[in-house]
């Protein structure tokens, strides 16, 4: 199962993913918000085991710590994102690293640009972006730490051979496809 709760003034997008299964689940990106986000994994009756950050910037993280409190579960961020949170995290997010619950498992693709630590989740069918990737567009580079290049090629070389078919689900705004993407994002054609 997967929920997108839009979460706090910056509208961003909070993913509940559970298994139906076992009743596990993961939260990424609680920016704000945290009880509505508690509610909803109430609603669903989800044990959450682990809190995913894609990126260290408020909107995305700004729930995490009550979050945290609440449901026990650990919160995990890039190294290099990791001072953002105000707290310190669980667990390091690195390249290639496998996180799982229930019947399913992520895997960690570091995608630096927006923010040095910026990470997206793959998943069966699903790729979540934060803020690297969006509907018609990526995430701001102009911040401490961003580099429009490396976002660039971060996801020509590792979002874009994960298959056209695959959704794309971004830190805000609608989901999409990587084959839409591929071929209609401004900023990858030509």
């Amino acid at each position: 199962m997967l929920r997108k709760i839009v979460v706090g003034p910056y509208q961003a997008n909070c993913y509940i993913l559970g298994c139906d299964e076992t009743k596990e689940g993961v939260v990424i990106d609680p920016g704000d918000e945290a009880v509505r986000i508690v509610t909803e994994i109430s609603r669903l009756g989800l044990n959450i085991r682990h809190i995913l950050i894609t990126h260290g910037h408020v909107d995305h993280v700004g729930a995490a710590r009550e979050l945290k409190n609440i449901t026990k579960a650990p919160v995990w961020i890039h190294p290099q994102d990791a001072g953002a949170l105000g707290f310190p995290s669980d667990g390091d997010l690195f390249e290639g690293q496998k996180i799982s619950w229930g019947k399913f498992t992520l895997s960690v693709i570091h995608t630096p640009g927006h923010s040095a630590g910026g990470v997206c989740f793959h998943a069966p069918g699903a790729v979540f972006t934060g803020d690297t990737l969006f509907a018609g567009s990526i995430g701001r580079t102009d911040f401490p730490g961003g580099n429009h290049q490396q976002l660039i090629q971060g996801v020509m070389d590792k979002i874009f051979p994960l298959g056209d078919d695959l959704r794309v689900y971004p830190g805000h705004g609608p989901h999409s496809t990587i084959g839409q993407e591929r071929k209609f994002n401004p900023f990858f054609r030509g």
